[in-house]
This record gives C-alpha cells, structure tokens and sequence, in this order.
C-alpha cells in the first residue's frame, strides 16, 4: 500500500467500502500503488494497469488496455463510443466484487500479461474522425489555423474534433470553434 493513496480511500464517501475491497485485490496481485489523476493507479514495472475510480451510479475497475483483454465473461464496457482501449468493470456494492474477485483477478493477471507481451492498440487515426463542417470552414478560410492544427499531437486534434463534433446546434459548434482559434493558434490543446 503506498501512503499517498490513503486519503482517497480515507476520504471517499458512497464507495468506501467498495475501493477498500478492490484495492485489496488489485493489490494481492502483485501491483504497485500510485496515484495518478487524483485516483489510485496500480503499475506493473511501472506501466498503467488498472485504476480505481467511482461514479455516482457505479464504482469501477478501469483496465488501461481492457480492448485487449479477452473479457470471457463479457463484463468489460467501453465508457463513451470515443473511448479506444480502456474498459470498465462496474459495480453498484461490495457485494458484486466479494462476489467477482477471483473473475477479478483472471483479468489482473490477463492485463499483465499484454502489457508483458507488449500488445499495442491500433488507435483510430484522426483522419478518421469527422471535422464539423462549421471548423472545416475555418481551417478552409485560415491558412494559418489549419498550419497550427496540423502541428498539434494527434491527441490534441481528436481532443478538439471530438469537442466541436459533440456539440448537436452548428451555432454552438461554431461558437466553440471561435472561442479555441487562439488555442490551436498557440499550439495548445483543449485542457492546456
């Protein structure tokens, strides 16, 4: 157990009882504690494999490259239809996961192995997500923003295309174009 992880646990209120339980499996598994995004993450030789994190509806298991996993049992959910590799193991008690833990641990060892193996997704390329119509626009009519979105990380620029996408009215998708220019035009990305 690492200290710093303590106050989440310490600190948690609806799913108490629930992230003591997970951490102990997670941890009879052999992983290292750490807290990374404000959660405890468990490494293996320091890559990410499973972090613990609560909702209000659910608590869950998030395996960082769970579409790599078999999932035999057919309990790992994707989040959002834009989320590649991550997966979910859910629960709504403690009774679920005193229930699930050796299930719970075959997919532990599961996702250490890929990560041993060194299996890599085959992420979607961003030329492969839809540009708004409303952006296209810009980047047709600003050179120099499209010059800057094409410099951003891949990352960066599914980040802003998933955004401006998201929005249902072309007036909003407009007016979130408008107001991230700057942002693309100083190389940032949406969260920088």
């Amino acid at each position: 157990m690492n200290p710093k992880a303590d106050p989440f646990f310490n600190k948690a209120q609806k799913w108490q009882e629930a992230f003591e339980q997970l951490r102990k499996i997670v941890l009879d598994c052999g992983l290292t504690e750490e807290m990374k995004w404000m959660h405890p993450c468990y490494t293996f030789q320091k890559s990410n494999i499973v972090l613990i994190h609560g909702f209000k509806d659910y608590c869950a298991l998030l395996f960082f490259k769970g579409a790599l996993l078999k999932d035999s049992n057919g309990i790992l959910i994707q989040q959002t239809e834009n989320v590649q590799v991550g997966r979910q193991i859910r629960f709504t008690d403690i009774q679920e996961i005193v229930e699930m833990e050796a299930t719970l641990k075959a997919y532990i060892y599961e996702a250490i192995e890929v990560e041993k193996s060194g299996l890599k997704m085959d992420y979607k390329k961003t030329s492969e997500f839809t540009v708004p119509e409303e952006f296209q626009k810009k980047l047709d009519e600003t050179p120099e923003l499209k010059t800057a979105f094409e410099a951003l990380t891949p990352g960066r620029q599914r980040g802003y295309l998933l955004y401006f996408s998201s929005a249902k009215q072309s007036k909003t998708r407009e007016s979130r174009v408008e107001k991230y220019m700057n942002k693309i035009l100083d190389g940032k990305g949406l969260n920088d």
